[in-house]
C-alpha cells in the first residue's frame, strides 16, 4: 500500500496511453493497447519483480480464506476467541510495524522481503494445517504479525525505483493478480465436498506453506535493492536500533504537521477495520444466521473477483481522469450500501447476497488504488521507511481492538459488526471529502503564494 519515485518508463508507453483514452475507440486496439495492459508489458526492474510472482501468493491464500473463520469455529473456537486472536496478531503488529522501517533500512528492502516473507507467511501455515485448539492459531497469528515488517520492505522494493505516474497501474496489477487467482476459490468448495471441510483446509494450508516459500525466493531473485534502499544501508551502518529509533518522534511532528498526510492516514484506517471485520466475521454472518453451507462460499469470491476485474479495465480508466474526491466518496457510499443489504438478508437470500457483493467489489475497486496513490505520493522519499513504519503503527494500534469489539459484537447479534462498518464507511466519506477538498485547494494556495 505506499510509494513512489523512480524508473523509466517508454515513448511507447506514453504514447499508447494517450491514443487508447477514449473507450469508444476500436475496441480490439483499445483491448490491446489498453493502458493496464501496456503498464504490465513495460514493467521493469524491481515493478516487475514485486508484480508478477504475486500470483504465487494470491493462489493458495485465495483458496483457503474464505474458509478460516469457519475452519476455526470448526476446530472448537469461538466467535470471542477468533475476535481474541485477531485481536493479539494486530496489538503484538504495533510494535512490529514500528520496528518495520529500521530493521527495512538497516537490512535493505530485498534480503528483508525475503526472511520476514517466510516468516510471516510459510511458518504460519503450516502451523495452521496442524491445529488442533485455539492455542495454535494463536501461535499462528503472533507469528503471522511478522508480516508488518515485510509489508514495508516489500512496498518500498516496489515503488521506490517506479516512475510516479505509473503507481495506480502498478497497485491495479496488484490486486489484479490476487483477483484473478481468486477464480480458483471454488475448487476448495469442492474439495471441501469431496473430503470435508478440516482435511481439505489441512491441505490447502499445506500447500500455502509450500507456495508462499516459492513466491520469496522468486522475488528475490528477480529484485535487486533499491537506489534509496543503498543510500539507508549506508546511513545506518553502524547506527544502533535504539539510535535509530530514538529520530522517530521528529518524523513523527512532521507527519502531524501534514493534514492531506493525516486525512489519508485516517482513510487507511477505516479501511483496515472494515477488512478486518468482513475478513473476519463475513463467512460467520453468512452461515450461521443466514443458512448458506459452507461449500456455497467459495462462490462469492469468485462473483467479487469476475466485478473487481471488470470494474478495473472499464470503469477506472475513465474515474482515473476525476479527481479523487468524488470517487473515494462514492466509493465508501457503495460500502455503506453493501452492508445494508448483507444484514437485510433473508435466509439463504442468494440474490442480496450477491448484490451486496456486488457493490463491496464496486467500491472496494475504487477505493483501495487510489488510497494506495494517496500514500506513495504524500510519503517523503526519503524517510519512506520509517514514516510507513510510523503510519502503519497508528493504524494498527487504533485497529487492533477491533477484532475483540466486533467478536464481542458478533456473539451478541452477527449483524452488529457490519452495522459498525457502515458507521466507518460514513468516516471514510467524510475524510475522503475533506482530503479531496484539501488537494483542490493547495494549487490555489501555491498559486496566490507565488
Amino acid at each position: 500500500m505506499i510509494h513512489c519515485i523512480v524508473t523509466n518508463v517508454t515513448t511507447d508507453y506514453q504514447t499508447r496511453r494517450v491514443q487508447c483514452k477514449e473507450p469508444s475507440q476500436n475496441e480490439i486496439c483499445c483491448l490491446k493497447n489498453h493502458s493496464l495492459i501496456i503498464a504490465l508489458k513495460n514493467l521493469r526492474g524491481n515493478p516487475r519483480g514485486c508484480v508478477y510472482p504475486e500470483v504465487l501468493w494470491g493462489i493458495p491464500f485465495n483458496l483457503y480464506s474464505p474458509y478460516i473463520s469457519v475452519y476455526m469455529l470448526a476446530l472448537g473456537l469461538s466467535d470471542k476467541q477468533i475476535g481474541l486472536t485477531v485481536s493479539v496478531s494486530w496489538g503484538l503488529q504495533v510494535i512490529l510495524a514500528l520496528l518495520s522501517g529500521t530493521v527495512t533500512d538497516k537490512l535493505g528492502r530485498r534480503l528483508t522481503t525475503l526472511v520476514f516473507d517466510i516468516i510471516s507467511w510459510s511458518i504460519p501455515a503450516l502451523i495452521s494445517a496442524l491445529a488442533q485448539n485455539f492455542w495454535y492459531f494463536l501461535i499462528a497469528g503472533i507469528i503471522n504479525s511478522v508480516w508488518r515488517i515485510t509489508h514495508n520492505s516489500w512496498s518500498c522494493l516496489l515503488v521506490e525505483d517506479a516512475e510516479p505516474d505509473q503507481l495506480v497501474d502498478i497497485y491495479t496489477w496488484i490486486y489484479i493478480a490476487n483477483l484473478i487467482v481468486g477464480f480458483v476459490a471454488p475448487l476448495a468448495g469442492l474439495l471441501i465436498s469431496k473430503f470435508s471441510l478440516v482435511p481439505t483446509m489441512r491441505g490447502l494450508y499445506l500447500f500455502a506453506a509450500v507456495m508462499f516459500t516459492v513466491k520469496a525466493v522468486v522475488t528475490y531473485r528477480l529484485t535487486e535493492e533499491t537506489r534509496q534502499g543503498k543510500i539507508r544501508l549506508e546511513q545506518t551502518r553502524g547506527q544502533s536500533l535504539l539510535s535509530a529509533l530514538s529520530e522517530y518522534p521528529v518524523i513523527l511532528r512532521d507527519l502531524l504537521h501534514a493534514p492531506q498526510m493525516l486525512y489519508t492516514v485516517g482513510i487507511m484506517l477505516v479501511l483496515n477495520i472494515s477488512n478486518l471485520i468482513v475478513g473476519n466475521f463475513w463467512s460467520i454472518i453468512v452461515t450461521e444466521k443466514l443458512h448458506v453451507p459452507p461449500q456455497g462460499l467459495s462462490i462469492f469470491p469468485f462473483i467479487r473477483s469476475a466485478i473487481i476485474l471488470s470494474f478495473f479495465f472499464f470503469v477506472m480508466p475513465r474515474l482515473n481522469r476525476l479527481h479523487f474526491k468524488l470517487p473515494m466518496v462514492i466509493g465508501f457510499l457503495g460500502f455503506v450500501a453493501s452492508q445494508v443489504i448483507l444484514v437485510t438478508a433473508p435466509t439463504q437470500g442468494y440474490a442480496f447476497l450477491i448484490l451486496s457483493v456486488f457493490l463491496e467489489a464496486c467500491s472496494y475497486a475504487v477505493v483501495s488504488p487510489l488510497v494506495d496513490r494517496m500514500i506513495a505520493l504524500t510519503v517523503e522519499p526519503q524517510e519512506r521507511a520509517r514514516i510507513l513504519s510510523i503510519v502503519f503503527v497508528i493504524v494498527i494500534l487504533f485497529s487492533s481492538p477491533f477484532g475483540w469489539i466486533a467478536g464481542m459484537l458478533s456473539s451478541i447479534n452477527k449483524n452488529l459488526p457490519f452495522l459498525l462498518n457502515m458507521a466507518l464507511s460514513a468516516v471514510g466519506m467524510i475524510l475522503a471529502y475533506a482530503a479531496g477538498q484539501t488537494s483542490l485547494k493547495k494549487p490555489a494556495m501555491e498559486t496566490a503564494a507565488d
